[in-house]
């Protein structure tokens, strides 16, 4: 037996991080994958949105939106971005500190390809972040965008993805008292070995 049996049993965090998705796809009643994404200003002001997670890999969580928006401004300038995960009917949540970087290539397209027609054509037809007079406006850009692009339209060249890549993910599981159980898996930079740790709740 060690300290992290059960639910908090293997030493691959994204294993860990699926497992947990998985059993929360089973539990919460909407969007089990949204993440509350933050980021900071250039001057340092934080900004804070729920996006959902669309894919774990091996080594980074990856996540997709508008190029041109604040959140995507925000992430390109400072290269780095931290999310939470919570899962009220499991009481556990998930916190992750990383690098950023865009995917930009063949899974972009995958998964822009992958959404409903309706959501691709209004990939094209919001300038994300940027202030619009009315709800008719926008309507009115999404006919032009349904009409411009067809019913099989390419990928946006300013929307894409990005590859959160972290250096702490820390997860935590409700206690009675409040006395949660934390664990972290830190590591110094991409190649180092993750060092996991138990924390005071």
């Amino acid at each position: 037996m060690t300290d992290r049996d059960g639910i908090f049993a293997g030493d691959d965090p994204f294993e860990l991080t699926r497992r947990w998705l998985s059993e929360a796809e089973a539990t919460e009643v909407n969007d089990p994958n949204a993440i509350a994404l933050s980021t900071v200003d250039s001057t340092g002001m934080p900004n804070v949105r729920v996006v959902l997670l669309k894919q774990i890999e091996d080594d980074a969580f990856v996540f997709y939106t508008n190029y041109e928006g604040t959140k995507a401004q925000e992430l390109d300038a400072s290269g780095r971005a931290a999310f939470v995960m919570h899962w009220k009917s499991l009481r556990r949540q998930i916190r992750v500190r990383g690098l950023v970087s865009r995917e930009d290539g063949a899974q972009a397209d995958a998964y822009y390809r992958s959404r409903d027609l309706n959501s691709r054509i209004g990939a094209w037809a919001s300038a994300q972040s940027q202030p619009v007079e009315s709800r008719q406006a926008l309507m009115d850009r999404v006919a032009a965008a349904t009409q411009a692009q067809g019913d099989d339209p390419d990928r946006p060249p300013f929307w894409g993805g990005y590859r959160l890549r972290p250096l702490e993910i820390e997860f935590w599981a409700d206690g009675a008292h409040r006395l949660h159980d934390r664990f972290t898996w830190r590591r110094h930079d991409l190649t180092s070995e993750w060092q996991i740790q138990r924390l005071f709740p």
